[in-house]
């Protein structure tokens, strides 16, 4: 398991719960707007942290936490990302997992298990513009497959696009919404240049192009939201 960076206190990443926030390194996507560049390209630099100094945290803070959101880079390629996990159930918190929702085996063999107990996957754009947001060569049907794991209910969940002008059109989120056509909710998240992201110069939609690609979801999933909007 390779942490790379452990947040104590977060009041955003697990959705109604104070929670800490684990970051493992390592991500098989290259997302030019990643805001966690480091964790992508630079994961075998540095030492990881402490995962027995993790657990002693976390333990001392069960009784003011109540989740644990692990995000990346992407969790699922740690090996032991379930070994971890009990750990941390144990002591009774509830799991947030982000995803890129790239392995659906996983994700399915940690929901069966009973592991975690909230999902956020990212949806890059519509299919057939999936490897120019990844970044990377994607078999798309392992996305469809985690998509339709999700879509079976047996855990609260959420897909979520960052949308980047140069990457999403109307006619993407019109294909977007009928991939994910029934799912219960999903978000629109507005690109913010932190300028320590792997491809510069990406830009963002007004609020209103945001407002419209939410019309146009609309049609095809129960709750659309807008997030990182002033």
């Amino acid at each position: 398991m390779h942490i790379k960076g452990f947040q104590k206190l977060s009041l955003l990443d697990y959705p109604g719960l104070l929670a800490a926030t684990i970051f493992t390194g390592g991500c098989n996507f290259r997302c030019g707007f990643c805001h966690n560049p480091g964790l992508v390209l630079k994961h075998r630099e540095g030492s990881d942290l402490d995962i027995d100094k993790i657990l002693i945290t976390l333990d001392k803070r069960k009784k003011i936490l109540r989740g644990i959101c692990i995000t990346g880079g992407e969790p699922l390629l740690q090996d032991d990302l379930d070994e971890f996990i009990l750990a941390v159930k144990n002591m009774g918190y509830l799991i947030k997992l982000d995803t890129n929702g790239s392995f659906p085996d996983k994700l399915k063999l940690l929901i069966d298990k009973e592991l975690i107990n909230y999902v956020a996957m990212d949806i890059k754009n519509s299919l057939d513009k999936y490897n120019l947001t990844a970044g990377i060569n994607v078999n798309t049907e392992l996305i469809e497959r985690s998509i339709n794991i999700l879509k079976e209910n047996k855990i609260p969940y959420e897909f979520r696009t960052t949308t980047i002008k140069e990457q999403h059109t109307k006619d993407d989120f019109m294909k977007i919404g009928q991939l994910l056509k029934g799912s219960s909710r999903y978000y629109l998240q507005a690109f913010n240049d932190s300028n320590d992201i792997i491809t510069p110069g990406l830009h963002a939609h007004t609020k209103n192009e945001m407002l419209e690609f939410k019309s146009i979801l609309e049609q095809y999933i129960d709750f659309v939201a807008l997030r990182g909007l002033d």
